[in-house]
């Protein structure tokens, strides 16, 4: 904007200014001082989510000296990647981290493929005790998963179904440390989280028009071809958004990798265990009664935890559009 433009809008701003008998300015004024405010704010809240990691990521770059100088703050004096080459070759990081790929995957497909089917249902259909089924599922989010961890164990470690390979084999199956048991669970809807996925997708398709249905099956369509067909495309954006909480929820689960596959390495159990092996790695080298300090167990298990996050960061990403778009669509049709 050139200086005689710009100054024929000012000389406009104070005509209307003075016609509206000053309200024009101190309107202004309110404006710039609401987005000034605004933008504290948003700045404030950004750096309190944001100053946690920025705090790991400074601790991981530095040596033990580092993190007792009381003169080093957020930028490390001794600059080191080796960390990071300590974590890997303790917690053996790639092949943790195939392994919590292929289950996190695995269980969140599964877990909302059954979901879905369960929360259409009960949208949808009309069928006996619908009411008190229902009321199961939202206990299910309501109880802690930790009360029935002793039922699960034994179940999955003697499993039968009405006797059949105890009668056949003379013994009950051990599903431990297996897939198994993930399988299964989220197969029938008992999965990490699951309730609260059957209870957003009842919701999504509560508030579908039913006259899509109905053309459907004037068209011709069966109930199967009609879900598979005409529903299920327009659940894109819940089914998005499910899909992607169940697998951030899973790979970052310790409770049931803990119960159900205790020697496959995944990085939730890497992570726990990494102060154990950080000691066991002292004591190789120093001998008996060399212990690392407390601080250099943090900055072990800051520099875990970013290596175990880093991926979900890439993920979040790539589909940061799609992920943002399923929230914001799911939201307005719920």
């Amino acid at each position: 904007m050139s200086r005689a433009s710009a100054k024929i809008e000012r000389d406009k701003f104070w005509e209307r200014n003075r016609k509206s008998d000053g309200y024009l300015l101190k309107k202004t004024i309110n404006s710039g001082l609401y987005k000034v405010a605004r933008a504290i704010l948003l700045f404030g809240l950004c750096f309190l989510i944001i100053q946690p990691l920025l705090n790991k990521i400074s601790i991981s770059f530095m040596e033990e000296q580092d993190l007792y100088d009381a003169t080093v703050i957020s930028v490390p004096r001794h600059f080191t990647t080796f960390n990071y080459k300590l974590v890997d070759q303790l917690s053996d990081y790639w092949t943790c981290l195939r392994n919590t790929v292929f289950v996190a995957l695995l269980v969140s497909v599964i877990q909302v493929a059954a979901c879905t089917l369960v929360g259409y249902g009960f949208a949808r259909y009309k069928f006996p005790l619908k009411n008190f089924w229902f009321a199961c599922v939202m206990l299910s989010i309501l109880i802690p998963p930790q009360t029935i961890s002793s039922s699960l164990w034994l179940h999955f470690s003697f499993f039968d179904v009405f006797g059949i390979f105890k009668a056949i084999t003379g013994k009950t199956l051990n599903l431990q440390n297996s897939m198994a048991p993930y399988i299964m669970m989220c197969m029938g809807c008992m999965g990490l989280k699951s309730g609260l996925y059957i209870y957003l997708i009842r919701q999504f398709f509560r508030n579908i028009p039913k006259e899509l249905e109905e053309a459907a099956y004037v068209d011709g369509c069966g109930k199967l071809k009609t879900f598979f067909r005409i529903m299920l495309p327009d659940a894109k954006p819940i089914l998005t958004s499910c899909f992607l909480f169940a697998y951030v929820w899973q790979w970052t689960d310790s409770y049931y990798s803990k119960l159900f596959l205790g020697k496959v390495k995944l990085l939730p159990k890497a992570l726990t265990s990494l102060t154990g092996r950080l000691g066991d790695y002292f004591t190789s080298l120093y001998g008996l009664g060399i212990m690392p300090s407390a601080g250099y167990e943090q900055a072990m298990i800051a520099t875990g935890l970013l290596m175990t996050i880093i991926p979900l960061l890439i993920i979040y990403m790539v589909a940061q559009k799609g992920f943002v778009e399923s929230l914001s669509q799911s939201g307005i049709k719920m």
